[in-house]
């Protein structure tokens, strides 16, 4: 897809997005953040620690930009298309926890193959 062409729909979005997570570390170190993401709120809670909510887009957007940077090598789509990018997160944190990730990776490189 050329990076003019707007991406028209979430279901066409979130199959490009699997593949710009394409690397292993860099898919574990996204789903690293975005375990903190739901952590972090409960530990904030449960200890009366309100900061600990300003960590919550510190560390997930941390790690998952060490996976674009260093083992992508490609720039987050977060910077295009924030809340798709944003919700694709948490589909495929779900589809990595139920086992359906290596199907949807097949799916998404059958439209957007890899160079």
């Amino acid at each position: 897809m050329a990076p003019s062409e707007r991406i028209p729909d979430f279901s066409t979005f979130y199959k490009f997005y699997l593949t710009e997570h394409s690397h292993p570390v860099s898919r574990a170190l996204h789903f690293f953040g975005t375990t903190w993401v739901f952590v972090l709120p409960v530990l904030a809670i449960v200890y009366e620690q309100w900061w600990l909510f300003a960590l919550i887009p510190v560390v997930a957007y941390g790690f998952a930009w060490i996976g674009h940077f260093f083992f992508e090598c490609n720039k987050p789509a977060t910077f295009q298309y924030p809340f798709w990018s944003l919700g694709s997160d948490f589909v495929m944190y779900f589809h990595i926890i139920t086992g359906q990730l290596p199907r949807k990776m097949e799916e998404a490189r059958r439209i957007f193959p890899l160079p």
